[in-house]
């Protein structure tokens, strides 16, 4: 497998970004691969498992870690394979379904991450949502946002398409202009800092998968398995749950969390971040504040 890894000066000063990196290479059935994450907070702290989607990586959480961390979290914010810090394997066709969230699976296990709050969007809903259920005794909490289950059994939205074809059309995609365009204020830093982990097309592979990875018939790979988490999540889930939806979001916004919302046992009624759209943790702290109030109450 040919791999590439991000020269190290890249994630130099990327603006309130200063997490010690932490690295792991013994995954297992991931021989040759390594995976970043960030560790932040008490040792002993309940967890915060941060999983990012398509094409951020772990600096999407850089405003959320802090409010996690003084409220007594361990946040674990891993870069997927292919993203941020992680290696990235050349060849598209490595990057499966299966292929991230066994190496999820494989990183919850090695570091024996228990009473863990599960925080995700997009890709890290998609992955993310389908792994309580087979990793019984590990969550607790559920902190959702702007993300989807890929259960193949719905017809894929306009937006979405739109999202792929885009996609498939910008092999080598502008990262940081993407991230200009769809974060109100976000700074020409902040937008590069997106960007490091991929100096060229060639590190790209996983970013260029991800939507064609989404389940669109019965038969894909991941469908039957988010079917199951549906299913799981619906009648067997008996944790606490928080949403919150970035409004602006053309693709995965109110219309697909609030169907979301109706699998989630006992999911209340969500933050609604006005001026926020997909990337919605940019919105800041006070989706963190707001969910652990709920869960204190």
């Amino acid at each position: 497998m040919d791999i590439l890894r991000t020269p190290a000066d890249r994630f130099s000063h990327l603006p309130d970004f200063s997490f010690a990196p932490h690295y792991i290479d013994q995954l297992a059935g991931y021989t040759g691969l390594r995976m970043h994450y960030v560790d932040e907070g008490p040792e002993h702290g309940d967890i915060a498992l941060c999983l990012h989607g398509q094409p951020t990586w772990s600096y999407l959480y850089r405003k959320l870690i802090p409010a996690l961390t003084a409220a007594g979290h361990r946040v674990i914010a891993p870069d997927l394979f292919g993203f941020g810090r992680s290696d990235k394997p050349v060849d598209d066709g490595v990057y499966t379904f299966s292929f991230h969230r066994t190496a999820l699976q494989r990183l919850v296990e090695q570091l024996d991450l228990r009473r863990i709050t599960l925080v995700c969007q997009d890709w890290g809903g998609l992955l993310g949502l389908t792994l309580p259920m087979d990793m019984p005794g590990r969550f607790e909490r559920l902190l959702v946002m702007n993300t989807a289950l890929g259960t193949g059994d719905h017809p894929l939205g306009e937006g979405f398409l739109a999202w792929r074809a885009f996609n498939n059309r910008s092999p080598d995609m502008d990262i940081a202009g993407l991230m200009k365009r769809s974060v109100p204020g976000i700074t020409e830093a902040e937008a590069q800092a997106y960007a490091a982990p991929f100096p060229d097309q060639g590190y790209k592979a996983g970013v260029r998968r991800f939507p064609n990875l989404v389940p669109d018939h019965p038969q894909a790979e991941g469908a039957e398995l988010s079917r199951r988490a549906r299913d799981w999540w619906q009648h067997e889930w008996n944790g606490q749950s928080f949403m919150a939806i970035g409004m602006q979001d053309p693709v995965l916004g109110a219309p697909v969390m609030q169907a979301l919302r109706r699998i989630i046992r006992g999911c209340p009624e969500p933050l609604q971040v006005d001026q926020a759209g997909h990337f919605v943790q940019e919105a800041g702290p006070i989706i963190v504040e707001r969910a652990l109030q709920y869960f204190q109450a």
